[in-house]
């Protein structure tokens, strides 16, 4: 019965079209009147220390140093080094798509922003060269959504909030398994355009490619600092986002020059924004993880997984597919805030590391962004690229398969993820 009022309330909120924070919150109320425990005092002092952690301070900072590096040039840099690199070879605008991802999945930790900031750059450009726009399209979103694997992730930061886990070995196991997206993308490109007649371009001479590395440096050293600085212990990841904070606003003020001080005031305003729904939307969420926790909620659904704690293996690919498909019709942080709570008594009971859980859970979730018919990450792919979403959709396939790929060789060989998180550590 608690299951069906809790998913009962939040679904009809959401079909009320009722924002999902609001509609968490809607969820609890229920869960309390069905317990017979209302009281609008506790629901608000849970709600305000839903937010009061500092692990969370690292979101509103990643979000700012992402928002400092679109306006300050750094976003841009790091699209001209590839370009130099690899943009002369057949279908080079697609292999710069995806290192441009990448790098700039190092930088903010947002597939929504990386996507937009990608897509405005190259769609435009690949348009230009005769690119199919709809696998263009479909390429920069499943590069996209490398972000929230790779450090610094938010996503991550939200899981390790609300499952209890630590944040700096999330970000070290990130690290290889959001290589192999990039990687898994690579393959899938190069075997699409092996035989296509997409052009080449002239081949940029070593100065070429030395002035835009020059250029460039300052922007990539940022991922180097913050992985560096979390691997010698110099910092948590919570300092490491203030660091990124400071360091993009340096660079973008005083060494680019492209940032004045005029537009600070826009440019901190559009992060207090962003910042301001994703933490209200944490802070609802934990404390409808709170009532579940009271209501018992977790152990319920560890009672209907309970046959499977003594196969973890087969435990960890029912919640995959569970999860994969709740991703086709829910954005990706409701599903972290809202199942992390579920499923983390199951994981632990079956011995599975919950870092490494973390990993397969947020990759999952990621793929859910290009997933019909929700995937945002399509609808913020086919605005900025002006593709139709249709189109958008039928580009991203052969790329969503690569992704799965991935996820299925995390599942049978787990030392993809915890060896490399053993060296990365301090």
């Amino acid at each position: 019965m608690t299951i069906v009022v809790f998913l009962g309330s939040l679904l009809g909120a959401m079909a009320m079209r009722i924002p999902v924070a609001f509609a968490l919150l809607v969820a609890g109320v229920a869960l309390m009147i069905q317990l017979d425990t209302f009281d609008a005092q506790i629901l608000a002092q849970n709600l305000v220390s839903g937010a009061d952690s500092f692990p969370l301070l690292a979101i509103p900072f990643f979000m700012l140093a992402g928002e400092l590096m679109n306006a300050g040039g750094l976003s841009r840099r790091i699209v001209a080094l590839p370009m130099a690199l690899v943009g002369h070879k057949r279908g080079g605008l697609g292999f710069v798509a995806i290192i441009a991802a990448m790098v700039m999945a190092s930088l903010s930790g947002s597939a929504v922003a990386d996507t937009a900031a990608v897509a405005a750059m190259l769609m435009p450009m690949m348009r230009k060269a005769g690119y199919d726009p709809n696998r263009s399209a479909g390429l920069i979103a499943a590069g996209g959504i490398i972000a929230p694997v790779i450090p610094p992730s938010i996503p991550l930061v939200v899981f390790g909030v609300a499952g209890g886990v630590s944040i700096t070995k999330l970000f070290m196991a990130g690290i290889v398994p959001g290589l192999m997206m990039g990687l898994a993308l690579w393959m899938t490109w190069w075997w699409l355009a092996r035989n296509s007649d997409l052009p080449c371009g002239e081949k940029a001479p070593l100065s070429e490619v030395w002035k835009a590395f020059l250029d460039g440096i300052w922007a990539l050293l940022l991922p180097v600092l913050i992985i560096g600085g979390l691997k010698m212990g110099i910092f948590t990841p919570t300092e490491a986002a203030a660091v990124a904070a400071v360091y993009a606003l340096f660079i973008s003020l005083f060494v680019y020059r492209e940032l004045k001080v005029r537009d600070l005031f826009k440019v901190f305003l559009d992060a207090g924004r962003t910042s301001a729904v994703v933490m209200f939307l944490v802070a609802a969420a934990l404390v409808s993880s709170w009532l579940m926790t009271i209501a018992e909620l977790p152990m319920l659904v560890s009672g209907l997984l309970e046959p499977l704690i003594d196969r973890p293996q087969l435990l960890l690919v029912v919640i995959m597919v569970i999860v994969l498909l709740v991703g086709t019709t829910m954005d990706l942080m409701p599903i972290v805030l809202i199942l992390t709570p579920v499923f983390m008594p199951v994981i632990k009971m079956a011995g599975i590391d919950p870092v490494y859980f973390g990993i397969l859970f947020i990759l999952n979730t990621s793929i859910g962004l290009i997933t019909p018919p929700i995937g945002n990450v399509l609808s913020v792919m086919s605005g900025v690229g002006k593709v139709p979403l249709d189109g958008v959709m039928r580009g991203v396939t052969p790329f969503l398969f690569a992704h799965l790929c991935v996820l299925a060789l995390l599942i049978i060989f787990p030392e993809l993820v915890m060896t490399p998180m053993r060296w990365f550590l301090p």
